[in-house]
């Protein structure tokens, strides 16, 4: 029994399957520069107030899940729940509205919430988004939700959903949270202790809650979309008709508000079909509000954020395959210490031509430095030995074929790239 574990609901990623992790990433960067949009990193803490303001304190991120600390001089930190809001801290305090009219950026890294751990979800996750701000166009509502799709499409997913909605602006919602206090008054009883709180000071909340009594209550609930006004009616049909051109097929869910505060109008998920509970892969939104809030310019804003964990997991169950894992090209095996004195100077010019080469020099017999060139997957084998040394020669086995032959030990370097790039 180890002394020392993970804390609960971390968890370690293996070397096995990092380069997995590696493989998604590097798509997700590919697709989000297809669509111009540049890479942004921001601290992984941040004053709490950031994200008490802009996520809601009746939300369950700021209530129940916030990891938060008071630094030595009595500042209150915490670790960040999601991207956005440290995305428009950053996009305010470093004057990026100057250097463009629009931003458009994405990041990836851990998050952190006091959840209950279980299967795609836990207290340090692993998260990807982009930011759009400082348009109104319906059309780049289309756009983003557009870059999700692609992205999934490049995975391989096919077994998902995008459902979308619009939960309106600040103006035609005050008159349908006022149609669901209404509603939810009857039940109030019956619904849980959050949503009993939900239910005076925000009760849209209750149409995002999880317990399942609540759940279902909330089917008969009003929808949003009798309550729109002109502009956010005409903006919902101007995203519809651009998904439609832009041949995205969609479901319309006037059960979605997401779970954090700053959202208005488009609100959009991506859902797998095969999860089970935890199965939306991607959510995201426009929070046109939310730039002023933090201290910025009126200005409008939308972008997604999605978990790595989810992702793997749906890839896992479609059954869709990633990247090989990573392996040595080659692997030196020497006879002797003379041998092995030259091997390395080899070792280190191959290396310098960015070629990657393994070689354990507690290994002695020949017959365990060959065992582990297998164990390591080395596409090729370099045997070098006092005969070999004496010839001026070198041996250069194929590990997939078998087939070995020798090379001068003088153009050794150039053959073996040449046997790389014609592999």
């Amino acid at each position: 029994m180890p002394k020392y574990k993970a804390p609960r609901g971390t968890y370690d990623i293996l070397p096995g399957e990092s380069y997995k992790w590696q493989y998604v990433r590097a798509l997700f960067r590919q697709t989000a520069r297809l669509f111009n949009y540049r890479e942004i990193e921001t601290p992984i803490f941040e004053d709490s107030n950031i994200f008490e303001r802009t996520v809601g304190d009746t939300s369950d991120i700021v209530e129940k899940e916030m990891y938060k600390f008071q630094d030595k001089k009595g500042r209150i930190f915490a670790l960040r729940p999601e991207g956005t809001a440290s995305v428009v801290r950053a996009y305010i305090e470093n004057g990026l509205h100057v250097k463009n009219n629009t931003s458009k950026l994405f990041y990836l890294g851990p998050m952190f919430r006091y959840d209950r751990p279980q299967k795609g979800r836990h207290r340090q996750f692993y998260q990807y988004g982009i930011e759009n701000i400082g348009s109104v166009s319906p059309y780049i509502d289309a756009e983003v939700i557009a870059l999700a799709d692609h992205f999934l499409k490049k995975l391989g997913l096919e077994n998902y959903q995008l459902q979308i909605n619009s939960i309106g602006c600040e103006n035609c919602a005050k008159d349908y949270d006022k149609a669901l206090q209404e509603y939810f008054s009857s039940y109030r009883g019956e619904l849980c202790a959050d949503c009993q709180k939900r239910l005076d000071k925000n009760p849209k909340r209750i149409l995002d809650c999880k317990v399942k009594s609540c759940q279902k209550i909330a089917v008969d609930a009003p929808s949003m979309l009798d309550y729109l006004d002109n502009d956010c009616a005409a903006n919902f049909q101007a995203l519809q008709a651009h998904l439609e051109e832009m041949e995205i097929s969609f479901k319309i869910n006037h059960r979605i508000v997401r779970g954090l505060d700053y959202y208005t109008q488009t609100a959009f998920e991506f859902v797998d079909n095969n999860l089970g509970a935890q199965n939306t892969l991607i959510g995201g939104g426009r929070y046109d509000g939310l730039i002023k809030k933090l201290g910025g310019k009126d200005q409008s804003g939308i972008g997604f954020a999605g978990g790595f964990e989810r992702l793997l997991l749906a890839m896992k169950t479609e059954k869709i395959g990633f990247a090989t894992e990573d392996i040595p090209d080659l692997y030196f095996v020497n006879i002797g210490s003379k041998a092995q004195k030259t091997g390395i100077k080899i070792m280190q010019e191959l290396r310098q031509n960015d070629v990657s080469v393994e070689f354990d020099p507690d290994r002695t017999s020949i017959s365990s430095q060959m065992k582990a060139a297998n164990r390591a997957g080395a596409k090729f084998c370099l045997i070098l030995g006092e005969d070999e040394l004496v010839k001026k020669r070198v041996i250069l086995k194929d590990m997939a074929s078998g087939v070995q032959h020798e090379y001068p030990l003088d153009s050794i370097i150039s053959e073996i790239r040449n046997r790389l790039a014609s592999s």
